[in-house]
């Protein structure tokens, strides 16, 4: 159903439906997504391209990023070094500083 995911038929980005989303992946897929930080930039980079595909432009991409990592650096445990590191900049940073990590995460994984 379509209530039901982050990006409708239309283009628009629900960001209400990120805990949703994210909480419907399976345990161990999140587990092997967030083990390995290059299987986490190819998991993103595949989402980037649904995101394109579905016609979001860099800044609703950028804007959907920030919200999950909001959800990420209070849910879940980073599993890396490389992740301990983007969930302590995003802690420390300021909603500005946020946003464009954002769009440097996005740039990374496209």
């Amino acid at each position: 159903m379509e209530k039901d995911h982050m990006i409708h038929r239309n283009g628009e980005v629900d960001t209400a439906n990120i805990d949703k989303t994210l909480d419907r992946i399976d345990s161990g897929r999140a587990d092997e997504i967030l083990s390995n930080f290059d299987e986490f930039k190819r998991y993103l980079s595949k989402r980037i391209q649904l995101g394109k595909t579905a016609g979001l432009d860099d800044e609703q991409l950028a804007v959907t990023a920030q919200k999950i990592a909001d959800y990420l650096a209070e849910n879940v445990e980073p599993r890396n070094s490389e992740e301990k590191l983007l969930q302590e900049l995003w802690k420390v940073g300021t909603e500005e500083e946020q946003h464009m990590l954002s769009h440097m995460l996005v740039k990374l994984a496209q």
